[in-house]
Parts: structure tokens; sequence; C-alpha cells
């Protein structure tokens, strides 16, 4: 556990909100607001998986909107999140006995990484359900040779589309073949979401986690790269309400969704993560050529913006943003992140993303050395 991090708790919420560089107003219900009076009239919504990261926060916005939510899962990843709704048990790998004779306006699919699951699970609702909405990546873009990639932008291919082994290499493509499955099932009725990197309250990652964590625990902080460096990404809670508010006006087609609307570089996302935590921290600029003699080639989501990862930060996002996608301030996301990460046990508290202590200070001191 890290003893030194200073507890979100201590922060009172007028100290955030001074500390916030963006307008109050959209600060307590956060970017992609469900605020519309007009409801529209309930749709049935079925959730393949729906209690893990991105599904709860879907969830969460459906029933607040009024509509009917069904979960589809193994009952395994907490079951008892949503006791109060219709949860089927069954698996992806070939038991969809549950959703038998039962139909649904519209279907999410969190989960699938791999092509055959979205076939299977696609044939197994043929018929059963109105539209099929696939969560896939801005992975599939990789490498990332351009910059304001768009949604007609190449896709990642892979020597055997048969291979179920998901890695660095096979990520990207074999989200695209999936997305495929999902078009060529429901050619008239898809949507297909291509989120950058999510984060946010819960996320397993902790790719943004770490930042807010310890910059929280302050001293000499290093930060990778050039201060100028883009970075997108997105707030999970605002991929949810949105992918709500898309199915509501019946959305098709493909679209990414990065954030937030304004470019963003890696010195604004830590300047504005330390003031929001109210940290004193210092950060030392460790140059991408020092980490990659070091064997840091990347850290957290940074990733030195060149050759194959050139436009990983620089998906255009004007589409989703178009139809109504926004994100939350990002001093939000970091108090709240920090808040949720806090209120973990000693266990979870071991950050799986970024560096250690140990790690961090032998490297600061190589580099004042260098």
């Amino acid at each position: 556990m890290n003893s030194g991090i200073m507890k979100a708790t201590d922060l009172s919420r007028r100290q955030f909100v001074g500390a916030a560089t963006v307008a109050v107003g959209g600060l307590a219900l956060g970017g992609c607001q469900l605020d519309d009076p007009q409801i529209p009239a309930p749709l049935r919504i079925l959730i393949l998986g729906g209690t893990n990261f991105i599904g709860p926060h879907q969830v969460r916005a459906a029933v607040a909107r009024g509509h009917e939510v069904t979960l589809f899962n193994r009952g395994i990843t907490n079951p008892d999140l949503f006791p109060d709704l219709e949860t089927l048990i069954g698996d992806r790998e070939g038991d969809f006995a549950a959703l038998a004779g039962r139909e649904w306006d519209v279907v999410i699919d969190n989960p699938a990484n791999i092509p055959r699951w979205v076939r299977l699970s696609a044939a197994a609702l043929s018929g059963s359900v109105g539209k099929y909405v696939f969560v896939s990546s801005t992975g599939v873009y990789v490498p990332y040779l351009t910059t304001d990639i768009r949604e007609d932008a190449p896709v990642d291919t892979i020597e055997d589309p048969e291979t179920e082994v998901v890695d660095g290499r096979t990520f990207g493509a074999l989200k695209a073949l999936a997305e495929d499955e999902a078009r060529g099932a429901f050619p008239d009725s898809h949507l297909v979401v291509r989120p950058t990197y999510i984060i946010g309250p819960g996320d397993p990652t902790d790719r943004y986690t770490y930042w807010p964590v310890r910059l929280a625990r302050g001293g000499e902080v290093l930060a990778p790269g050039d201060p100028s460096d883009p970075m997108q990404h997105v707030d999970v809670r605002d991929l949810g309400a949105f992918m709500i508010k898309a199915v509501e006006d019946d959305l098709t087609g493909t679209m990414n969704i990065v954030g937030p609307r304004e470019p963003l570089t890696m010195g604004g996302l830590l300047e504005r993560t330390r003031a929001a935590v109210g940290s004193h921290a210092t950060l030392t600029w460790v140059n991408a050529a020092f980490l990659n003699e070091h064997g840091l080639p990347a850290l957290t989501y940074w990733t030195e913006p060149t050759g194959d990862y050139l436009g990983m930060m620089q998906v255009n996002g004007d589409k989703a943003h178009a139809a109504g996608f926004e994100m939350r301030p990002l001093e939000q996301t970091a108090v709240e992140t920090l808040e949720w990460f806090n209120a973990q046990d000693a266990e979870r508290q071991e950050l799986r993303a970024g560096l250690a202590p140990e790690r961090e200070a032998e490297l600061l001191a190589a580099f004042r050395g260098a």
C-alpha cells in the first residue's frame, strides 16, 4: 500500500472546484449528460457482460433514462452488482440457451476481443434484437502512421485471422475482425464504437490512476517524454452515457470516441491532475531517448509520438462530438479516480501501471547523472 498518498477525502469539494480550470457548470453530472427533458420511449437493452468496468456505467445510464436492462454473463464478475436487474446466465463459448425466445431492441457487446465470440453471439441473437452495438477500440488503427485518424482509415490485419491469442500484436487486428462480424450479421443496424484509452474510477489497468495517486504522494515525479506530446482518453462514465444516447438516437455506422474535444498534452494532463488533487509535487521531464535506453519505451498510456505510434493520441473524434459526445473535465476525473482508489483495500492499492518508487528514484538519479 502507498502509505504516503494524500487521501482525496482530505480535499474539500470547494478546493476541487477552485483548482479546476474549466467551467464549473458541468462538474456535478460530468461530461455526456443525459439530462434532456424529452425522455424517449423505453428501450429493451441487452448488455453482454455489464458488471466489469465499462458495462456498469452503461447500465446506470440506461436505468436512469427508464430503459429496461437485461444482463447476460456467466455470473462470475461482481454478480451482486445489480440485484434488481434481470441477469441471464450463460457463456459466449456456446451456452446461449437463456436467450432463446426473448427479444430486445438493442444488444451492447462489451467484452469481445475474439471474432468468434461476436460471430456466436450475433448468430444466437439473429432475429431477436434490432441493433448490434459493438465496443471496439482505436487500437484497430495500429500502426498509427498518420495523424487526424478518421473512421475510414485503414485498420490492422493479421496473418492468422483464426488466432485467439490476444496480445499487443494481435489486439487491434482481432478487434477489427470482430467489428466485421457485427457488420456482417447486422449490415443495416450496427453501431461500432472505437474508444481510445478508457480511464476513470474502477479502471483495472491503473494507466491513468497512477498519475493522481503518484502526484498526490508528492516529491519529485518522473514525467515521461516532452510536455507537448499529445494525449487522448475517455472517461468511462462519459463513454457509457454516450452509448445510451447513441442507442436512443438510433445511430449506426462506426465512430471514434476520443477526448477531450480541445487538444490535450502530456504537460497539460500532469499539471491539471496535480492541481486537482492539491499536490505540490515537482515534475522532472525525462526525454524519450533516455527512457528507451533504460528499457521504458512507454509509461502508463504515454508513448513517444513517432513511428508506429505517431498518431496514437491524435485520432479524430469529430463524428462523435457532432453526435453529442462530451467529456467531463479532467479535474473531476482526477479527483474521483483518486477517491475511488483510496477506498480500495490494501491489496488493490498495489498499482498495476507506472513506476514503483524505487525504480522511479533510480531512473531520476541516472537521468540527473547523464
